[in-house]
């Protein structure tokens, strides 16, 4: 079907291609960060919930008999 097509037609179909690709590629780049914009929302700083986390750790170390 491609092999049909002249140099220019099938250079041309090339262009094209590529400049959506790049347009597509800039797209995802641009707009990935937004999407985790807010995500977390909690009246706490950082230190408290950092504290918080390692606050409720618990090691329970049973060894199962084979």
């Amino acid at each position: 079907m491609i092999k049909n097509l002249s140099t220019d037609v099938k250079l041309e179909l090339i262009s094209k291609i590529t400049d959506s690709l790049k347009a597509t590629k800039k797209e995802a780049e641009d707009d990935s960060w937004k999407k985790l914009f807010g995500a977390w929302q909690s009246d706490q700083s950082a230190e408290e919930i950092i504290e918080e986390i390692r606050a409720s750790r618990h090691t329970h170390r049973q060894i199962e008999d084979l």
